[in-house]
């Protein structure tokens, strides 16, 4: 990774589409080796999303000028459902609140979508899942379980 350095806890976050020049630095962003099992690397989304064109928006996740994490939005405005398909933050970038903020992002790109009312996200079970990290935003358990997944949703009025 190239750049002027690790960025600081209050740097500004911002999502970024991913370009030929930034692939590199988005393919190597790495979560823990313990929560591996809990999301796809970004290589996987990335190739997944190109076979989801009408559904899949995607996006790096930077704090300043680094890279630091990586999302994936399922978006449908003819349902309209909106999903967070994706969701991480490269290791060496946690606990310093740019998933916070990246996510705050997020809820403001998908008010802008039609019919927008809500987001949800899935995730699996196990020691060190995010969903208290979810939880802690405002989603919250609808009861759901779609493919062996806890759902959680957040409403965006």
């Amino acid at each position: 990774m190239t750049g002027p350095g690790p960025p600081s806890k209050n740097a500004a976050v911002s999502l970024r589409e991913v370009t030929r020049e930034t692939l590199r630095s988005v393919l190597s962003l790495r979560v823990a080796p313990d929560q591996e099992g809990f999301v796809a690397p970004n290589p996987v989304s990335i190739a997944e999303a190109h076979f989801y064109p009408d559904n899949a928006w995607f996006r790096a996740i930077y704090a300043s000028e680094t890279p630091v994490g990586f999302l994936m939005l399922h978006d449908d405005p003819a349902k309209p459902a909106y999903h967070l398909w994706r969701f991480m933050i490269d290791h060496r970038f946690q606990r310093m609140g740019f998933g916070r903020r990246a996510l705050a992002v997020l809820f403001e790109h998908v008010r802008t979508r039609p019919g927008a009312t809500e987001l949800t996200l899935s995730h699996g079970p196990g020691e060190g899942n995010p969903g208290p990290f979810y939880a802690r935003l405002g989603f919250e358990y609808t009861g759901e379980v779609e493919d062996g997944e806890r759902v959680m949703r957040i409403g965006l009025e």
